[in-house]
């Protein structure tokens, strides 16, 4: 791969600094906060003893996510979506997406007739914000599950949890592939992508986008590996804070 010096010195396949710190929240049944360089997300998952009325008596539990940005996350202000009286197409289209991530990776059966709600709230932006979220509320899922399994809301031999599940995203700049895109990258970018992926190397979702010239099957492909590798780190990362 081409040495080409970042912004913040990174070689072209490297993510940036990645901390979680799990059990962030005192009152939520799971939480963490994570960080992807300047980006920073608390995730919280909120554990009920039942389901929506549609699943009642199904037998099966059920996961789904919510996802904000607080007013000050960015270099200007922006209003609250509670204020403004409406919530936004972002912020509709990320919630489903992590949902979608985390159900992924979650046997419903196993769970039982028990919702998980994960909060994800973005503290700072910079770039990234979704995959960090994706990231996060995996952890913060896992911590959940277990207090219903300590709780007896689920069994004890029950195993919900399937897989791990991470995100990160990549893009093209100036012709180079790049790994974890930080805001000055992410405006820039000729192709934007992110990159949803099991602890066992599956894709559960990929949206990209060429923002200016369109990419070849040959650009797609060391995306694809670039996000691929970046996920099997961000794993590692998973696993270690929950050992």
């Amino acid at each position: 791969m081409t040495e080409i010096v970042r912004a913040d010195g990174r070689a072209t396949d490297q993510l940036r600094p990645v901390t979680i710190e799990r059990g962030w929240s005192a009152h939520a049944e799971g939480s963490a906060l994570v960080s992807f360089g300047g980006t920073r997300v608390l995730c919280t998952a909120s554990f009920t003893n039942g389901v929506p009325r549609w699943l009642t008596g199904k037998g099966k539990g059920w996961v789904t996510a919510e996802y904000a940005m607080l007013p000050r996350a960015t270099n200007s202000r922006n209003d609250r979506e509670s204020v403004k009286g409406r919530v936004g197409g972002r912020t509709h289209e990320i919630s489903r997406l992590i949902g979608r991530a985390l159900r992924a990776v979650v046997d419903t059966k196993a769970l039982g007739e028990n919702t998980l709600v994960i909060d994800c709230d973005v503290l700072q932006a910079d770039g990234g914000t979704r995959t960090a979220a994706i990231t996060g509320a995996y952890v913060a899922l896992a911590d959940a599950i277990e207090w219903g399994r300590e709780k007896k809301f689920i069994g004890q031999k029950a195993q919900p949890l399937i897989d791990s599940v991470s995100a990160v995203s990549v893009g093209i700049i100036d012709g180079t592939p790049m790994l974890d895109l930080a805001y000055v990258e992410d405006v820039r970018a000729e192709t934007d992508m992110n990159v949803v992926v099991t602890g066992r190397g599956l894709f559960v979702e990929v949206q990209g986008t060429a923002e200016g010239a369109p990419f070849d099957k040959q650009e797609l492909d060391a995306l694809l590996d670039l996000g691929v590798a970046g996920c099997a780190n961000l794993r590692d990362i998973q696993t270690a804070v929950l050992a």
